[in-house]
């Protein structure tokens, strides 16, 4: 073992960690990399053709997905302008059933801090975080 230390000086000790620093991650990724799909391959992960979305490339097609758009932006806009007449409130509405079912206090009366004597005093005295400045 000493014998193979003392070679290991100067350019052998550098060409010796040059060799370790480029195979260490190559073997790594050859022992661990090898056959990789059959390993980590989730059985129908990804969806099929037919079940994604296509995107259009034809002017046909793009004015066609651009009318369905504009019908139902429309649609969603005259149900937003019925719920107006009807005098519903269009805000944000997606929390407001469980807010009516379990309504919670004003978040500042929670979390307000009741010590008006300890304030007085402290302005009396003359005491407090930035005394030091005056």
């Amino acid at each position: 073992m000493s014998t193979v230390l003392r070679r290991l000086r100067g350019s052998n000790l550098e060409v010796f960690k040059f060799g370790m620093y480029i195979m260490f991650p190559i073997g790594i990724m050859y022992y661990f990399g090898a056959n990789l799909d059959s390993r980590f391959a989730v059985p129908e992960f990804w969806p099929k053709e037919g079940q994604t979305h296509t995107i259009p490339f034809e002017k046909e097609d793009i004015q066609e997905e651009l009318e369905r758009l504009k019908q139902r932006r429309l649609q969603n806009r005259a149900r937003r302008l019925q719920s107006q007449s009807e005098g519903v409130n269009t805000e944000h509405t997606e929390h407001r059933e469980e807010e009516m079912r379990n309504p919670r206090p004003d978040i500042l009366q929670a979390v307000k801090l009741e010590e008006p004597e300890k304030a007085a005093m402290t302005r009396e005295s003359g005491k407090g975080w930035l005394d030091w400045l005056r």
